[in-house]
């Protein structure tokens, strides 16, 4: 019998280049017809800049030298009161040897590395998208178990949350805990906003969940009780382990989903990636430079966690 020979996969990898290339020709096509200045240069200083700090003098007195050493001088300032003198590295000097100085004057400037508002936003992001994502997975995960509870009113009121939860949109969710729950409560804005997001997202995590569990073979639930296992421990020891495996996948289109949804908590006034991206095109006017790296920005970590979690789900899937 003739082995079957696959087929070349070469002129596949040839069409995906060549449609990547089109792609990128239709996209500089579309810039050139725009007739928009870019200024990618100025992007970098919202990462990181250096900040001219001024220098102030802590004692009044009068200065009495300055030495320059390369890029950095040192102001000299003899104190009024006869004490020892006060050495002030600076990279600006703004006076001269003998000047008379008050405390608190500046003679000079010095230069510091800061974080800019596009990493300020990101750090933000990140740090709501992972806080409201463990919440919402409690929440998810209580709720599910809920969902499929034999207890009625355990079983009403999860559907009854799940329903009212992915049938509103989650920016008038948003408005609502703020605006009456935040209120109600005295809730700090980042509270209102994770309290959002983890209600909106453990929703849709509960359905998920609930899915997972059903698809757990009921024999094993009887094998389990056979043993003389508890329902909790059935469900702990058997079905759940069993239940995540499955249900990575959609976990993991969930989580993503948040760290994009995250964005609208800007509307509350958080300074997150979206809102920082916007105070910035305010004051530089350059729209799409700065639209094009927030999105990129978004990109990377949304991309960083797929992989994570692919990593993940294929470790599990060896453990089999």
């Amino acid at each position: 019998m003739a082995l079957k020979h696959r087929p070349a996969a070469w002129p596949w990898y040839l069409l995906l280049a060549a449609i990547l290339i089109g792609l990128t020709a239709g996209l500089w096509v579309a810039t050139q017809r725009v007739h928009y200045e870019w200024r990618w240069e100025r992007v970098p200083q919202y990462f990181a800049y250096r900040a001219e700090v001024p220098q102030e003098s802590p004692v009044a007195g009068r200065v009495s030298a300055i030495q320059a050493d390369g890029a950095l001088s040192r102001v000299v300032v003899t104190p009024a009161d006869g004490g020892a003198p006060v050495v002030l590295p600076v990279e600006t000097v703004q006076v001269a040897i003998g000047d008379a100085i008050d405390r608190e004057d500046s003679v000079g400037d010095h230069y510091e590395w800061r974080i800019g508002p596009l990493t300020q936003g990101l750090w933000v992001t990140i740090w709501i998208s992972f806080v409201s994502g463990l919440v919402g997975l409690l929440i998810g995960l209580i709720t599910g178990l809920c969902r499929i509870s034999d207890n009625p009113t355990l079983r009403g009121l999860a559907i009854l949350y799940i329903e009212l939860i992915r049938g509103t949109p989650l920016l008038v969710q948003i408005f609502i805990f703020y605006f009456f729950i935040g209120t109600v409560l005295n809730l700090d804005r980042i509270v209102a906003g994770i309290g959002a997001l983890a209600l909106f997202v453990g929703a849709y995590i509960a359905e998920i969940i609930r899915a997972g569990i059903q698809s757990i073979p009921k024999g094993q639930t009887e094998a389990a009780r056979s043993l003389g296992m508890s329902a909790f421990q059935n469900m702990a020891y058997i079905v759940l382990p069993q239940a995540f495996k499955r249900v990575l996948p959609p976990l993991a289109g969930q989580f993503i989903s948040l760290i994009k949804d995250s964005s609208l908590v800007s509307v509350i006034a958080i300074t997150d990636l979206t809102k920082s991206g916007r105070e910035i095109i305010t004051a530089s006017f350059a729209t799409f430079e700065i639209w094009f790296t927030v999105a990129l920005l978004y990109l990377v970590v949304t991309s960083l966690l797929s992989q994570l979690l692919f990593w993940l789900e294929r470790r599990f899937a060896r453990s089999d």
